[in-house]
């Protein structure tokens, strides 16, 4: 799967079956990262992540320009498409435009010839849209709290779900805060994970009013972490394992272990320059059991946290 020069018209590289235009072109001016730099990076690290890009409905964040140009957010299929970023209608949303998805590393190279820097996919897969699984609890909080805050959310926010049966897994999201996130066997729909993740933030928020919010307004964090639990609606998405940021430095959205947590310093631990050496370090998936895991929302469960 490796890149190759191409010399016929003007300079490009070959990624698998895809041609990268302006290769040499700067997107992350601070770091000096080019296009072909990310191409690179996803090449290394696409076998780590497709398992957990493939086949999921995505949204994107486009910056034609780089960091210093305008972004888009997009998440329908537009002409000139490469045939390898996928196309899927899911009735039911706010348009009839068709979704995007990808299949394998091909995908991931067509989406960086198409402008995008961050990959967010969706809690369901292409086969099963309507039937979450995952939920997902986007710890995002006050710029002015201690990270130390944020480790200490996250290891509430596992404990709580394992007391109501969920085992749950770590992400580094490449920008302030952390995800936790449980996969779920895919058997409710859409509105009944929303409704339990809602409930459980507000557990967090009844037991603790001081550290915890469930209001998404920015006057409501202050001092606060925002347990973003609206990435389990329908159509909503979050940060891919893996994926780059839009953000200075090139920071990177990373899987972790556990007992990682209490030497976290940051949420964005790692970048498109230094997670390749991680992925050389490490003799495993970070979430080894996260494909496997089958667990649901339980009626304890449910009961647990205040719904019927």
């Amino acid at each position: 799967m490796g890149s190759k020069i191409t010399t016929s018209g003007a300079r490009s590289l070959r990624f698998g079956g895809i041609t990268l235009t302006s290769p040499d072109k700067v997107l992350y001016p601070e770091a000096g990262i080019t296009k072909a730099d990310v191409a690179r990076y996803l090449e290394r690290v696409a076998p780590a992540m497709l398992p957990y890009a493939a086949r999921r409905p995505i949204s994107l964040v486009r910056c034609p320009g780089g960091l210093d140009g305008p972004r888009f957010f997009q998440r329908h299929a537009t002409k000139g498409m490469s045939g390898a970023i996928k196309q899927i209608r899911i009735p039911g949303g706010e348009t009839d435009k068709p979704y995007i998805y990808i299949d394998d590393a091909d995908g991931l190279f067509a989406l960086v010839q198409f402008s995008a820097l961050e990959i967010h996919d969706w809690g369901v897969t292409v086969d099963r849209p309507e039937t979450p699984d995952r939920v997902v609890f986007d710890l995002d909080p006050d710029e002015a709290l201690d990270f130390g805050a944020i480790r200490a959310a996250a290891s509430e926010v596992r404990g709580l779900l394992s007391r109501l049966g969920l085992v749950s897994f770590l992400k580094a999201t490449g920008g302030k805060g952390l995800h936790v996130v449980a996969p779920l066997t895919p058997k409710a729909g859409w509105p009944e994970v929303k409704a339990f993740a809602k409930a459980v933030a507000d557990t967090l928020v009844a037991t603790a009013p001081d550290r915890y919010t469930a209001n998404p307004l920015k006057r409501a964090r202050a001092g606060k972490i925002f347990v973003d639990y609206l990435r389990n609606g329908r159509g909503s998405s979050a940060i891919c394992n893996y994926s780059p940021r839009a953000k200075p430095g090139a920071p990177v959205a990373t899987p972790l272990r556990w007992p990682e947590l209490a030497r976290l310093k940051n949420g964005a631990p790692y970048t498109v320059k230094t997670l390749p050496a991680r992925l050389s370090r490490l003799k495993g998936d970070p979430w080894e059991g996260f494909s496997t895991t089958r667990q649901s929302v339980t009626a304890r469960a449910r009961k647990a946290v205040g719904l019927a």
